[in-house]
């Protein structure tokens, strides 16, 4: 069995519905899916809000780079185009982790090499997998790494809810 960790974020159009257009194309294979948080954008591109997201998925004969294609595939159905490196998405699905692999592929490094940097990220998982490692630290450590005011900034919405 094979499990991948996604990160779905969306600060662009209807981002509540992207997010879960992006969980109904991974349904077959979904395990569980975290709430929904509001979270400031990352990087040096000034934007809106994301909402974001952490998705568990596993299927019994996807390779990482099964996982990446269909990260892809949800991405072009909501319309995602790659115009500026960390700029506004309709849709941003990111592979975090596929089994604890570790690899530096070209087309695929894992686990994602900015994860542990990002509290978007740290604390949906935590969400769904408190016991959850990336690499060989548990996600719960290194979210104690990060800055305070970065962790408070992802905040849930609970009236949002992804199906």
């Amino acid at each position: 069995m094979s499990t991948c960790v996604y990160s779905i974020g969306s600060n662009q159009g209807d981002r509540l519905a992207r997010l879960q257009g992006a969980v109904e194309l991974l349904r077959p294979w979904l395990v569980a899916v975290s709430r929904v948080y509001q979270t400031p954008p990352w990087g040096p591109v000034p934007q809106d809000d994301y909402l974001n997201a952490i998705v568990v998925a596993s299927d019994r004969s996807a390779s990482a780079s099964v996982w990446l294609d269909r990260a892809h595939a949800a991405e072009q159905g909501a319309g995602r185009t790659r115009e500026v490196r960390w700029g506004p998405r309709t849709l941003d699905v990111d592979v975090i982790d596929v089994d604890g692999l570790s690899c530096e592929d070209p087309v695929l490094t894992l686990p994602h090499p900015r994860a542990r940097e990002r509290a978007f990220v740290l604390v949906p998982w935590a969400d769904v997998q408190p016991e959850a490692a990336l690499g060989t630290r548990p996600i719960a450590e290194l979210l104690a790494e990060l800055p305070t005011d970065e962790v408070a900034a992802i905040r849930p919405r609970p009236d949002l809810e992804l199906q």
